[in-house]
């Protein structure tokens, strides 16, 4: 972040109506807001690295030790995009802006606000009420996702804006402390806090629904935290530089939003084929040149629907159940990954039992055809041995 950014950031706070929670805990560190596009079928990584290279791209991987049990054989593209300040609260918020290029087809956005000195809990829940809403963060994010488009075009195979959008929030604090000021460990937070900051509810929730709503607890070392749910994370990391827990929910959020967008895809083929079904039916064709026609797109779509679920989940695999693997699988199972996937199943399923359908029609033709031709070639040759006489 620039000077400039960092001299706002300090002036920067909530207005003095908002009220400060004095008994909570307080912390410093920093709000990711995610938001996720897919912009393509594919996206050729080295042909963005080029194209991004005045920026200085980059393509990190998990560095733990245990991240090896994690393997992403074609890293996304990182890179940063500028600076920009957009309203919350009635005031400019100063946020730093970059994005992650995934290979199956999807770009995240991710706007970064940060506060090294300690920050109310309040405040932070506040924030994370406010972030990505309205309409200026829409159109922020959405510039800056069609700049980064324009430069990466000949890199996109099949571009197209899908329309589907996933958004993701992650509170990182590298510090906690009490409303005295002094060191709070992590145990110091409550359930009752961390689901207020999440999802920046007024009134406290329920024991049931913080039971059902939160992840468990995620801990490597003492002194770290991270907890999921659906729409945001909140992740405790005193090393500034240990950020694989985001890379691993941002992988899991980009492949959720390949996943919905396919099973949309599907929702709108659907209908489309029962119409090319009834309209290849209409007429009289003893050969089935339209069924030929139909079952090649059909196939298509079973291609296309197999691939690209198939490059997605292979984008990262796990292979050993350690702490983040268990944070990914969490991650999956929260944002109902495996249900995504079955319905994307179903749906080709019945794209692919419409072609068996169409096929075997298509083949009982064809005999049809078959015989009425020797038949009609018995006929002619009776008629020429009678006429012959």
């Amino acid at each position: 972040m620039d000077r400039a950014v960092q001299a706002e950031e300090k002036s920067w706070t909530f207005g003095a109506s908002m009220p400060r929670e004095a008994s909570g805990p307080w912390a410093s560190g920093e709000l990711t807001f995610y938001r996720l596009y897919d912009v393509g079928y594919e996206i050729d990584l080295a042909r963005t690295s080029r194209a991004l290279a005045a920026d200085a791209p980059e393509r990190p991987r998990p560095v733990r030790g245990e991240a090896q049990a994690i393997q992403i054989p074609n890293p996304p593209v990182t890179v940063r995009l500028g600076s920009e300040s957009i309203a919350a609260g009635g005031q400019p918020l100063p946020i730093d802006l970059s994005a992650r290029i995934f290979d199956f087809g999807v770009v995240s956005v991710r706007g970064r606000m940060s506060w090294e000195s300690p920050r109310p809990w309040e405040d932070w829940t506040r924030l994370g009420a406010l972030a990505g809403t309205g309409a200026e963060w829409g159109a922020c994010f959405q510039r800056w996702r069609d700049q980064l488009i324009d430069r990466i075009q000949p890199a996109i195979v099949r571009p197209g804006d899908a329309g589907v959008v996933e958004d993701y929030t992650i509170f990182r604090f590298q510090r906690l402390q009490d409303a005295a000021r002094r060191p709070l460990p992590i145990s110091g937070l409550t359930d009752e806090h961390v689901a207020r900051l999440l999802f920046g509810e007024s009134r406290p929730l329920s024991e049931s629904a913080r039971r059902d709503l939160l992840s468990p607890r995620f801990s490597y070392f003492d002194d770290d935290l991270a907890v999921l749910t659906w729409n945001g994370a909140l992740i405790v990391e005193p090393s500034t530089d240990d950020t694989d827990v985001e890379y691993v929910l941002e992988f899991a959020n980009a492949q959720l939003l390949e996943l919905r967008f396919y099973d949309s895809v599907l929702d709108r083929q659907i209908p489309r084929i029962y119409d090319e079904v009834a309209a290849a039916r209409r007429g009289f064709h003893l050969i089935g040149r339209r069924y030929s026609r139909l079952l090649a797109a059909l196939q298509g779509r079973v291609a296309d629907a197999t691939e690209l679920v198939e490059r997605v989940e292979n984008s990262l695999k796990v292979t050993d159940d350690v702490y983040l693997a268990r944070i990914y699988a969490a991650a999956l199972e929260i944002f109902r990954g495996r249900t995504w996937r079955a319905g994307i199943d179903r749906k080709v399923s019945i794209v692919r039992d419409a072609y068996t359908m169409l096929n075997a029609e298509s083949v009982e033709r064809r005999s049809e055809a078959l015989e009425l031709i020797i038949i009609a070639l018995i006929a002619v040759e009776l008629i020429v041995a009678w006429l012959s006489r």
